[in-house]
């Protein structure tokens, strides 16, 4: 179903990627653009209470998640460094948005409570990330999981954009789902690579 997705964003973007390439417009500036749109938009929307409203601005610019690298692949120049900036600005990205939550349990529902659960999902998220990073860097396999990047962001968006048109406690529903099922991945993913190390550490005995 992802790839069927994929293929369809290709097909859907390929005339904007096509015309920024015409402009001129590099994919690193895309990147950039589009990453600092999510910050933006989340830490200040979602703060406010605006949370629909911005769900709606945070998804017109995470589709530049999926534009840069169609106009690096449309101009053969994919790079290592591309790779990197779209991977790391995607952790600042994912960050911000749950940043912006965080602050609208703090400022609008004034509940300490859940923006500490807002902040477990915030941090086992990114510790998902840097597990699969750091084994890849390793020489391991490591994905899947329960809850992969897009599952979180997917999960999260939803749950403010219906909190935001006045359904209760779906966003609540939302974090803590997510901070379990994200320390659940973590947990599966390090099960996944102690279980490779120990068969290459067998191996090399």
């Amino acid at each position: 179903m992802l790839e069927r997705f994929r293929g369809l964003s290709a097909t859907m973007l390929g005339p904007i990627a096509r015309l920024l390439i015409k402009l001129g417009v590099s994919p690193d500036v895309v990147t950039i653009t589009g990453t600092l749109g999510v910050v933006f938009a989340s830490l200040i929307c979602f703060p406010q209470g605006w949370l629909w409203q911005g769900v709606l601005i945070v998804i017109i610019f995470v589709i530049s998640d999926m534009l840069d690298g169609l106009m690096a692949k449309i101009t053969g120049k994919a790079s290592n460094w591309g790779a990197f900036l779209d991977s790391t600005s995607d952790r600042l990205g994912d960050a911000a948005v749950f940043g912006g939550i965080l602050l609208y349990f703090v400022y609008r529902q004034d509940s300490t409570l859940w923006a500490g659960i807002a902040l477990a999902g915030l941090v086992f998220g990114q510790w998902t990330s840097y597990v699969k990073a750091r084994a890849e860097s390793l020489g391991f396999v490591c994905k899947g999981g329960l809850a992969a990047r897009a599952d979180r962001l997917v999960i999260i968006l939803a749950g403010a954009f219906i909190a935001g048109l006045g359904v209760p406690y779906v966003l609540n529903i939302a974090v803590a789902a997510l901070a379990v099922t994200s320390m659940i991945t973590v947990l599966q993913r390090i099960a996944q690579v102690r279980k490779q190390a120990k068969a290459a550490d067998a191996h090399s005995a």
